[in-house]
């Protein structure tokens, strides 16, 4: 998939206000997310724009699938991070908990998840939803 393009002053799509190059576009370009909801919150912009190499890039290998199809339907509308454990700076895993609401065939949808996060290398990555 090309490199998703948004213009300069564009507020990012993850909710935090600033435009998107400063926010989730320097993490889609190869910097490392330096807190687990940073890096849930970017692989949420992820799915808005289109990215889905970062996405795979940013799971955990143990569970990344091969390839990854993301519907052009779905139209991302909004994040809600509701909670979060550890995750920070200096931590070694979090969790973050979130709803992200959709629109999909006219339809308003929400997705509803608590994820586990771990560094990995120095790089947070998406382990799954908390089971």
């Amino acid at each position: 998939m090309s490199e998703p393009t948004r213009e300069k002053n564009d507020r990012c799509p993850c909710g935090w206000g600033d435009p998107y190059p400063q926010c989730c576009g320097r993490y889609h370009g190869g910097e490392a997310a330096p807190t687990a909801e940073a890096l849930m919150r970017s692989r949420y912009c992820a799915f808005v724009v289109g990215d889905s190499d970062y996405l795979l890039r940013t799971w955990a290998p143990e569970n990344r699938p091969e390839s990854l199809d993301l519907d052009e339907d779905v139209i991302w509308q909004r994040l809600i991070v509701l909670d979060r454990t550890g995750g920070g700076p200096f931590g070694t895993e979090g969790t973050v908990e979130f709803e992200a609401h959709y629109r999909h065939q006219g339809t308003r949808e929400v997705q509803h998840e608590d994820s586990s996060f771990r560094r990995e290398q120095g790089r947070w990555v998406y382990v799954g939803p908390r089971s």
